[in-house]
């Protein structure tokens, strides 16, 4: 890649999510107008950056509709299970926790 970002080689776009490629291509309009208003007032002092962020808007347009059409596969998330499965074990037991009391209130109540 010769003119262009240095974070957003096609080969980076591709490990992206479907979110960050948005907020990445946010971000890209955002400084592409940033940097037309500073070329209308005379203030850009780099006018090959302007070519460079299109290029990079382009590139993220291209990423998005391949994936779109199944040309690009769209990167898996994967979980931590080890994660997933103690949270989900904990928030049982404290659910559980939760319940025995009650049944032990329910217990002394009906005894006396």
């Amino acid at each position: 890649m010769a003119i262009g970002t240095k974070e957003l080689a096609p080969a980076e776009l591709d490990t992206f999510e479907d979110e960050r490629l948005l907020d990445e291509l946010k971000k890209a309009k955002e400084e592409l107008f940033n940097l037309r208003f500073q070329s209308a007032t005379g203030q850009l002092e780099s006018h090959g950056r302007i070519r460079a962020v299109k290029r990079d808007i382009a590139r993220i347009y291209t990423v998005i509709r391949e994936r779109e059409l199944g040309i690009r596969a769209t990167p898996v998330v994967v979980e931590a299970p080890a994660k997933a499965k103690k949270a989900a074990t904990t928030k049982a037991k404290t659910t559980d926790a939760a319940a025995e009391p009650a049944a032990d209130v329910d217990a002394e109540t009906k005894e006396a």
